[in-house]
């Protein structure tokens, strides 16, 4: 009967060979397959915009970890959302987030939008009026013939003239008032009105007792005055042209208001359950609007869903549609339906984001089902951008830009290619190194470093478009510090195995003796490196995680390669006569390391012994 096949005492060294060689080449072929082939850079290396936003608050207390980690999760969505997937969004410290964004997005959008607090209201109007308004330059003409009229020779018909010249004027007056509206006239001709009015009004007071003394003085003493007549200020205008009831507590603060100015239209803030004024977003007529709003009927965290549309039925152009919940939509039906009883403005809802009015339509009767939409003569981007925000939601904190810091492409390029030219250098080195001292046996480490640069290249670009891992400047240099590491681990391996050809034993004995020594010395090395990998991971913010996740990554492969490529390679070559014998070329020469001679048996033979072999 055939006795079995032992199994060999250096094991199967080619299926671990196979494995890994498998592994590889399957790696390698997935990157290709799927198209990617590069690591994905981050800004220092390719170039992009980085954006620090620190957090603020009236409430010392409202920026803690809770907020922070929910507004870093608004904005990475808000940023993705636009189609920029690369963007970094981290938080570092206790009150800012830093925002990454590579070349190839739309930096200039994501900047405007990755602050934005996106706090939406729905407030009720209570009063309108346009801002920074400028009344036309009077003429005296039209006023001089108007307080010259005939009717001045009759003393009793002095003071009919007078209110039929100032009712003429004031008739003007309601369609001044209407045109702060999105009806009626243009804001030209009603301030056009508007300036007549104060002449007319002037001229009829200077008639009456005038007409008393002569019907000739009339002309002369009013139409003069009339061409220099004081010229209304923009705030009379604004008040004369205000529809609505402004409350008492906000008349100050409403009569003072110039949106017109860019600072004060974003200096506007209020409470939620409090009146306020605000600004309108966009200028109608060529003039922004301030309004006095109520307190806030809906919030903008009752909105479900927000999607750009076109409307094309009204040629109204790009719109909002909003979707409530069930709390929003009750709250919306119940506050249209107050709103549809009222008369303009009072009827108006402002859809109020960030302090700012977006638009205020008219409400002609409920809206029941949880519906609405946004119209504000919108462009495409525009929509999207407002979608984005609201369906995302809103920060729990304010933020203001701190820096922003944009790094060219060219710039990136160079650090890059000093990046790979260090490692050149290393590598270089390292194989250099190897082959001076090590000769044949450097030809294996070098094996094992392309195996690992291959494990290493095809995992990160794979990683680059899986989870959106980019390569920056400190993980380059992390990658240059993984050449060392594995290196050293060869040279543990390669040093135990001369020790044992050192004390006498053969070469393929000695590998095997040597790798349980070199094994526990190579995994407690790495592991004190991975060790301090996954702290600094987990301890650090931005780049410097980089750093550690990519010496984490290389010191795992190292033990992968060291296991599976390097200890079975090993054993297969001293297989080989040219290493087993001690070739003076292939690094394991034994008069050159200083072998011991093995150690032979020298007991004495006895003489009765010998005198029988001589025998």
């Amino acid at each position: 009967m055939a006795t079995p096949k032992s199994r060999p005492r250096d094991g199967y060294p080619g299926r671990a060979l196979a494995l890994i060689l498998v592994v590889t080449v399957g790696l390698v072929a997935l990157m290709f397959g799927t198209g990617n082939t590069k690591p994905r850079l981050g800004i220092d290396l390719a170039g992009g915009t980085s954006i620090t936003l620190t957090a603020k608050s009236t409430d010392p207390k409202a920026v803690n970890k809770s907020n922070m980690d929910i507004a870093t999760g608004i904005i990475e969505r808000r940023v993705n959302g636009m189609g920029v997937s690369e963007a970094e969004v981290q938080t570092q410290g206790s009150d800012t987030i830093i925002v990454n964004i590579p070349k190839g997005g739309d930096r200039q959008n994501a900047a405007d939008q990755v602050g934005t607090t996106a706090k939406l209201f729905f407030r009720p109007v209570l009063a309108v009026a346009p801002s920074g308004i400028t009344a036309p330059a009077p003429t005296g003409t039209p006023s001089a013939s108007a307080s010259g009229s005939p009717s001045a020779a009759p003393s009793g018909s002095a003071t009919p003239s007078a209110s039929a010249s100032a009712g003429s004027s004031a008739s003007h007056a309601p369609t001044a008032s209407a045109s702060a509206t999105k009806q009626g006239r243009s804001v030209g001709e009603a301030l056009a009105a508007e300036a007549a009015s104060p002449s007319a009004a002037a001229t009829g007071a200077s008639t009456a007792p005038s007409a008393a003394a002569s019907g000739s003085a009339a002309p002369s003493a009013s139409g003069a005055p009339s061409a220099q007549a004081t010229q209304p200020s923009a705030a009379d205008l604004s008040a004369a042209m205000t529809q609505g009831t402004v409350p008492p507590e906000l008349q100050a603060a409403f009569a003072n208001l110039d949106c017109s100015k860019p600072e004060v239209r974003a200096a506007q803030t209020g409470a939620d359950d409090k009146a306020m004024v605000a600004c309108s977003q966009k200028p109608e007529n060529g003039y922004y609007e301030k309004l006095a709003l109520g307190p806030a009927a809906v919030k903008g965290s009752d909105v479900s869903k927000a999607q750009p549309s076109l409307d094309t039925q009204t040629g109204a152009g790009w719109q909002v549609q909003l979707q409530f919940n069930g709390t929003g939509t009750d709250a919306f039906a119940k506050v249209t339906g107050q709103l549809a009883t009222q008369t303009p403005p009072t009827n108006q809802f402002a859809i109020v984001l960030d302090n700012q009015v977006v638009s205020h339509p008219q409400v002609n009767g409920p809206i029941p089902g949880g519906s609405a939409v946004i119209t504000g003569r919108f462009s495409q981007a525009e929509a999207q951008d407002l979608s984005n925000v609201l369906s995302y939601g809103a920060l729990p904190l304010e933020f203001a830009k701190s820096d922003i810091t944009t790094v060219s492409p060219a710039l990136g390029s160079d650090q890059l290619k000093a990046g790979l030219v260090a490692g050149a250098i290393g590598m270089l080195l390292v194989v250099a190194y190897s082959l001076v001292y090590y000769r044949g046996l450097g030809l294996v480490s070098i094996a094992g470093l392309v195996v690992s640069a291959a494990l290493t290249y095809s995992i990160m670009s794979l990683l680059g478009g899986g989870i959106g891992f980019a390569l920056n400047l400190p993980a380059v240099c992390g990658a240059i510090v993984a050449i060392g590491i594995t290196a050293d681990s060869f040279i543990v391996y390669f040093e135990r195995i001369r020790d044992e050809v050192r004390e006498g034993a053969p070469l393929r004995p000695a590998v095997q003796r040597a790798w349980p020594r070199a094994r526990r010395t190579i995994l407690v090395s790495d592991f004190v490196s991975f060790l301090c990998a996954a702290v600094l991971y987990v301890v650090s913010v931005g780049k410097v995680q980089g750093f550690a996740f990519t010496l984490g990554l290389t010191t795992a492969l190292d033990v992968v390669v060291i296991f599976l490529f390097t200890k079975p390679l090993i054993t297969l070559l001293a297989r080989r006569k040219f290493f087993s014998d001690g070739h003076p070329w292939s690094g394991l020469d034994p008069k050159r390391l200083g072998a011991r001679p093995p150690l032979r048996s020298s007991r004495r033979r006895s003489p009765s012994s010998a005198a029988v072999k001589e025998a």
